[in-house]
């Protein structure tokens, strides 16, 4: 009994920084309903950079921190610009116009969005490697050196930080966008563009600015993470994309809150997938869990009910 409290334990403090990992993620598809692939890559340039600055030149582990945030926040804006910044139509006006044509049909901007940030993602990645072609890389270590123990479960500070971490910010972000008249502009852009557009709402405004915070927020993610771990390799953008995908695809794609309903989930289940079949097995679960959202979620619904109406 107790092993199953502790896996569960560690499973929530990993699931709290997958939803962390996760949350400008689904930011950024509230905002725009299109996925930006270049999330996880935007985090690895600025943890490069910051891991470059803090064994070149011995930067503070604070000065790293604030680096990477703002590092982070301005490569999305450079991503924003290149992959998803509205269309200007002949007068130098911003188009108004929804993220997808009436009627819901297909959008050839959704697929120029998807790769070019796709395309992004490798120039970005690859910019990080040629910073620092080594595999295994030093950055500031805030680990602790202590256990806490607890009715015999044991949790390490640090890692317990990184989780109310997670928490703090995710109800944050969401008492903001609810109670602000900013984050009321903020809904009214990702709900209905035309109308916030036709109210005076500055949509392509709104758009940079949700993708700086976004991508500050990887920025913050990437930090806290690394910090705990003291090192980064060229594995970090895919697998802050993959995890803050999952996360939040199982909370809701857009819902803020529901990132961390997903992320306790992948933790949960990949804790105790790892202490039944192992690392291979803790792998498999998290694609499992992408598929069967795939497959079962709304989109997924949407799409089996219509090839069904139209075999009938």
């Amino acid at each position: 009994m107790l092993d199953l409290l502790q896996r569960s334990l560690d499973g929530w403090i990993d699931g709290s920084a997958y939803a962390l990992v996760g949350l400008g993620l689904t930011l950024t598809f509230g905002t725009l309903r299109r996925l930006n692939l270049a999330y996880g890559a935007t985090a690895m340039l600025a943890a490069y950079v910051g891991a470059w600055l803090f064994s070149r030149h011995a930067l503070p582990a604070w000065g790293v921190a604030v680096c990477m945030v703002g590092l982070a926040g301005l490569i999305g804006l450079y991503v924003e610009r290149l992959c998803f910044s509205a269309p200007r139509h002949a007068d130098g006006h911003e188009g108004r116009g929804s993220a997808t044509p009436p009627g819901g049909g297909f959008d050839g901007r959704e697929v120029v969005a998807l790769a070019s940030s796709f395309a992004l993602w490798m120039q970005l990645e690859q910019l990080a490697v040629n910073l620092l072609p080594r595999h295994l890389n030093v950055f500031p270590n805030l680990a602790s050196q202590t256990e806490w123990t607890w009715l015999g479960l044991h949790i390490r500070p640090d890692r317990l930080l990184v989780a109310l971490l997670a928490v703090g910010l995710t109800l944050a972000l969401a008492l903001w966008l609810q109670h602000t008249r900013s984050g009321l502009a903020w809904r009214a852009t990702a709900t209905q563009r035309t109308a916030a557009g036709l109210v005076g709402i500055a949509v392509g405004r709104v758009q940079a600015t949700a993708f700086l915070v976004a991508c500050a927020l990887s920025g913050v993610a990437a930090f806290a993470v690394l910090a705990t771990e003291g090192q980064v390799t060229p594995m970090l953008g895919m697998w802050m994309l993959t995890k803050g995908l999952v996360a939040a695809m199982l909370g809701g794609l857009g819902h803020v809150r529901g990132v961390l309903w997903g992320g306790w989930l992948l933790g949960f289940v990949e804790a105790h997938a790892q202490a039944l079949f192992g690392a291979v097995g803790r792998e498999f679960a998290t694609y499992a869990l992408l598929f069967l959202v795939l497959v079962l979620g709304p989109a997924g619904r949407s799409g089996l009910r219509n090839k069904v109406a139209h075999a009938a």
